[in-house]
């Protein structure tokens, strides 16, 4: 499963992302629990495919401008 497909499917599933780092080439996202937001697992990622699906938001529960 790559990347974007794994935060699709935490939100899905109820969970919630904030992105803890953006550099060049690389993005480090915080997957947290629906209930307070304990972060229980996180991607390190420098696939393009990434940086578009998150655009400029740094959490799940900001608006995304366009669709998937």
């Amino acid at each position: 499963m790559d990347d974007v497909q794994r935060l699709k499917r935490w939100v899905t599933a109820g969970g919630t992302w904030r992105v803890l780092a953006r550099r060049p080439g690389s993005v480090a996202v915080a997957l947290c629990r629906c209930d307070g937001g304990e972060e229980v697992d996180r991607i390190v990622s420098d696939d393009p495919a990434t940086f578009d699906y998150l655009g400029e938001r740094e959490t799940s529960e900001e608006v995304q401008d366009r669709i998937d």
